[in-house]
């Protein structure tokens, strides 16, 4: 059994991570931390104001990082130096550097870092990974991602996205990671970063739209393009081979197209589920995590040189 602290409770975290965490037959929610006690209490008997004051309690087993950004850094090591697994929200950290200081860390304390790149647990990513590696559409040689939505924190609901001192930096950072993460699952470690940010209809603080050239090994180039202002929703993924085309636009969706042939994998009811329970089997089984800490701050490495 695992004894998990939540430390966050934004929308994510109420609408996925908890209820994942409640599902899970070898998890139990022991705590959260919130400046909110009384939200707080919604969801678990224990509640702490600071991080601090959770990971003194030695029940404790494992954190998920649910906090913007900047924090992400601070506390991950904080918690992996109290002696507990900790599994992050997306991206790792700030930068690069503070990203590989939280793999060392895990590694050095022998405790189990991941991140919540959950898209690596859908069934059809799985599925075109197998049917790259048999060569279904030959060589791969071009990924086309693009993901457009409108975000300007109007609201006042998830405010802290648009500061890049919390944030680190608009839709590059946001809906750009996933997608840059899911690059990296499909052809490993990048090789060359181009990028260019701008701002051409917000004027907020941090980019409203971002597009980065990625080249990895073996001669496969990734074009990622992301922006907070479109009122009209992209979510497209293609990857272009020697022999054929493979789609699984939209990536949210259920359907993968290769060829002439259409399968329908759809993810889990909480995308969340699959990325905790790997966890969960990580930390008891030995298991590999399928967004560990080494794979995934390869994203913030991508980010870092984009900007």
């Amino acid at each position: 059994m695992l004894h998990w602290v939540v430390a966050g409770i934004g929308d994510i975290a109420r609408k996925r991570v908890i209820p994942a965490i409640l599902s899970e037959p070898r998890s139990r929610l022991y705590g959260v931390v919130t400046r909110d006690a009384a939200k707080g209490k919604q969801f678990a008997e224990r509640v702490w104001n600071v991080l601090e004051g959770a990971l003194q309690d030695k029940a404790v087993d494992a954190v998920y990082i649910a906090t913007p950004v900047a924090l992400h850094a601070p506390q991950a090591i904080a918690a992996i130096e109290a002696g507990k697994h900790v599994l992050c929200e997306k991206p790792c950290a700030m930068n690069y550097g503070e990203a590989s200081e939280m793999v060392k860390r895990a590694r050095e304390c022998g405790k189990i870092f991941g991140a919540a790149y959950y898209r690596r647990t859908y069934p059809k990513v799985h599925r075109a990974r197998k049917l790259i590696a048999q060569g279904a559409i030959g060589r791969p040689v071009l990924a086309e991602i693009s993901c457009h939505d409108w975000f300007d924190a109007e609201d006042g609901r998830r405010s802290w996205l648009v500061e890049p001192e919390m944030a680190g930096g608009g839709p590059l950072y946001d809906i750009g990671s996933h997608r840059i993460d899911l690059l990296n699952f499909f052809f490993g470690e990048p090789v060359r970063v181009t990028g260019q940010l701008s701002s051409v209809v917000h004027s907020r603080r941090v980019e409203d739209a971002a597009t980065v050239l990625i080249e990895y090994h073996g001669g496969v180039r990734g074009v990622v393009d992301v922006r907070w202002h479109c009122r009209q929703g992209r979510d497209e993924f293609r990857i272009t081979g020697t022999g054929g085309v493979m789609d699984l636009t939209p990536l949210n969706g259920p359907f993968l197209k290769h060829g002439d042939v259409v399968e329908r994998l759809p993810p889990h009811d909480n995308l969340h589920y699959p990325c905790v329970e790997n966890f969960v089997s990580a930390v008891l089984d030995g298991a590999p995590l399928l967004a560990s800490g080494e794979s995934s701050i390869w994203t913030d490495w991508v980010t870092e040189r984009a900007r």
